[in-house]
């Protein structure tokens, strides 16, 4: 078990009470690690928002065959993966290192509930290495600095920087994209970003009331059209197919199979030269 994961439920205050973005994630994929005022505000935000569940598998499976690609196609070993949420298989290590068992990486996350599930996403390979850091995606320098990064991945070789479903709970497109560049200013060239967030394009009235449910329940979050979120692969070439609906990246059988407006988040991935 690595430092700062070996904790419990009762030495954390989880805020039970108070509905959180990665358990209301959790529970509208069908997961357990919820609580009522999490599955009261789901209720409510997928009253104006119904296809959201459908977006969020939409955007897990999007993680999926973006991190096999990454592993199979673009020969990277090292994932950086900020925003983790509560673990859910396949997880990214599952993934990459079921493609080549030698794969290393490093989840990132501040949020307790995802700390007291950390064990997790703590399995590996015999030949790779996984490790969880507790940080905060809006500093850094805390992941970038920290030892355990550095134990676990060399930055001279690529590095994939994966930003799944967490940048549209930071609502300034400025902070963004410093931190963003912050990040990938020291990974290596042949690195990749990969990222996804929700968008307004697919059904802008649909999206703009989830939102506001979502930021009643004192979640802050934002939807990005599509130009805003190509912003944040600024200095990088965006590989094909694009920034597109999460379903449209090189899709599998299953999610051809979904209209647009039923996907509400764009992803894709994007190279450092």
């Amino acid at each position: 078990m690595d430092q700062g994961t070996d904790v419990t439920e009762r030495e954390l205050d989880l805020q039970t009470d108070i509905p959180h973005s990665a358990r209301i994630y959790d529970y509208l994929l069908g997961g357990k690690d919820n609580y009522p005022a999490d599955r009261a505000a789901a209720g409510n935000i997928v009253a104006d928002w119904p296809n959201l569940p459908v977006s969020m598998r939409a955007n897990r499976k999007f993680m999926a065959r973006m991190a096999h690609h990454l592993a199979a196609e673009r020969g990277i070993r090292q994932f950086l993966d900020i925003g983790t949420g509560l673990p859910t298989s396949p997880n990214l290590h599952e993934v990459v290192q079921g493609v080549a068992p030698e794969s290393r990486v490093v989840y990132v996350d501040n949020d307790p509930i995802v700390l007291v599930h950390a064990r997790a996403l703590l399995t590996s390979s015999p030949e790779g290495r996984t490790g969880y850091l507790d940080a905060d995606f809006r500093d850094p320098d805390a992941i970038l600095e920290s030892d355990q990064l550095r134990e676990y991945l060399d930055l001279d070789k690529p590095v994939a920087l994966s930003l799944i479903a967490i940048l549209h709970f930071i609502t300034d497109d400025a902070e963004v994209r410093r931190i963003i560049d912050h990040l990938m200013a020291p990974l290596a060239p042949g690195s990749i970003l990969a990222l996804s967030t929700t968008t307004l394009d697919n059904n802008p009235e649909v999206v703009a009331a989830g939102v506001a449910a979502y930021n009643a329940h004192g979640i802050p979050t934002v939807a990005r059209t599509k130009p805003e979120v190509e912003t944040f692969f600024n200095g990088l070439e965006i590989l094909d197919p694009g920034v597109v609906p999460v379903h449209r990246w090189h899709p599998d059988e299953e999610s051809s199979r979904l209209d647009d407006p039923q996907v509400t988040i764009h992803g894709g991935i994007a190279v450092k030269h």
